[in-house]
């Protein structure tokens, strides 16, 4: 029957095609934004890693003084360097890593390449493993040479590509800030979106090119990048570090953990809690405890990741389609009660009510699929003006299989939903009164 239904639809279609016409643009339209602004907003609110996003967690504490101090306000967003480095030390979680921005200069070896600034990253030997980076060539630091402090180096394939011309750089020498390193590493395309790990810098930019040891770094003073949140007089006088030395009052570096289970993540919040308490006992904190260890969607949503004018834009288009449906509606409503004759022909013929209101639903979602057609270009049109926008996730603006699934499945329920009412209307015909008007 269903094909049948299908072939009366295509029938109808072109005997009205000027009403048809207006119904599919109408969809069209509204498909079109609605995708677009959808699309944009699935890209930005992904999980960013979704195989481990439920067992990686960051940790937050509050060691301030009580200089500007509001109960029950969020703890800061940051660890110190030493609280950082005291979390490492005890590693109560399965994996661990602290971790800052940085800059560096690149001092190529390569004959016609001038030195060039590179962000990088300072971090632990865990971050590869805890975060799922895929390498191409080699493989990351161990912790041993974390301790040991050497001059080791993971980059991306990119800069391989450009500094030696292959992808397999492993055993190189790479020049940062007048200090050789040897590559141990060389990572494959990877760039979570967002960039949960560090939300200080850009959210949905590019991950950085250069890894280091956080250790080696702060032996060289490379320098560093990223938010940085300081009280009394932001360093210590026998720290020669200043803002960035062990003991300096000051928020700067990021904390991940990876706890396998419930249980243990039960226990590093008991440990938190603990950890707090003894850092107040001796003096360091000022304020009472306030701990809190949030897992990566959790965090993704206290940071607010997704930029309000694009929650904005989803509300809007998405009014848009409602509009159009409207509008849909009252041209399907014209459309079958100007065939109500017709319609009373066939029920006299024996047509069930039921079959009526089938018969029309089948022909508003065959507008639906139309009007999903020709608003998936429309909202292709969109995303690519969406990627010529001066903004970080610009280029992240593209149609995958889930959304353009999800561009007809929508069209398609639209359209059936704004045919229930004409179609209801259409299945009351009373045949007897449309046989004596004829």
């Amino acid at each position: 029957m269903f094909a049948y239904y299908f072939d009366l639809a295509l029938r109808s279609f072109r005997r009205n095609r000027v009403l048809t016409a207006l119904m599919v643009i109408a969809i069209a339209l509204g498909i079109g934004a609605s995708m677009t602004t959808l699309t944009v907003f699935y890209v930005l609110s992904g999980d960013p890693i979704p195989t481990k996003s439920a067992r990686l967690f960051t940790p937050q504490m509050d060691p301030q003084g009580m200089d500007g101090y509001t109960p029950g306000e969020e703890p800061d967003d940051q660890l110190s360097r030493y609280d950082a480095e005291q979390l490492l030390r005890e590693a109560r979680g399965d994996r661990q890593a602290l971790m800052t921005g940085g800059g560096v200069a690149v001092q190529p070896d390569k004959a016609g390449l001038a030195p060039f600034g590179q962000d990088a990253r300072y971090t632990s030997a865990d971050f590869f493993a805890m975060f799922e980076v895929p390498f191409v060539a080699g493989n990351g630091w161990t912790k041993a040479e974390d301790d040991r402090h050497d001059r080791v180096a993971v980059i991306s394939k990119k800069l391989a590509d450009k500094l030696y011309g292959t992808t397999n750089a492993v055993g190189k020498t790479l020049r940062l800030d007048g200090n050789d390193f040897r590559v141990l590493g060389v990572m494959d395309d990877w760039r979570p979106t967002p960039k949960f790990y560090d939300l200080n810098s850009d959210r949905f930019g590019e991950v950085e090119q250069i890894y280091l040891p956080f250790s080696t770094s702060r032996d060289l003073d490379m320098g560093r990048n990223g938010s940085m949140n300081c009280w009394d007089d932001g360093k210590e006088e026998d720290d020669p570090d200043g803002e960035t030395g062990v003991n300096a009052p000051c928020t700067w570096m990021q904390y991940w953990v990876q706890l396998d289970t419930p249980e243990k993540a039960a226990a590093f919040q008991r440990y938190l809690t603990n950890y707090s308490d003894q850092q107040r006992a001796a003096g360091r904190f000022k304020r009472p405890t306030n701990v809190r260890l949030r897992s990566v969607m959790d965090w993704l949503d206290y940071k607010r990741v997704v930029p309000s004018d694009v929650r904005l834009q989803v509300w809007l288009a998405f009014g848009f389609l409602a509009v159009c449906l409207l509008n849909t509606v009252g041209l399907l409503l014209a459309k079958f009660l100007r065939r109500s004759s017709e319609i009373g022909v066939r029920r006299a013929l024996g047509a069930s009510r039921r079959a009526i209101f089938a018969q029309c639903l089948v022909e508003a979602g065959t507008v639906g699929l139309a009007g999903g057609a020709l608003g998936l270009g429309l909202a292709m049109l969109g995303l690519w003006a969406v990627r010529q926008q001066p903004v970080s996730y610009a280029d992240l603006a593209h149609l995958d299989p889930m959304m353009l699934i999800a561009t007809f499945a929508l069209a398609i329920f639209a359209s059936v939903l704004a045919g229930l009412v004409p179609a209801w209307h259409a299945c009351q015909v009373t045949p007897a009164v449309q046989l004596k008007s004829q």
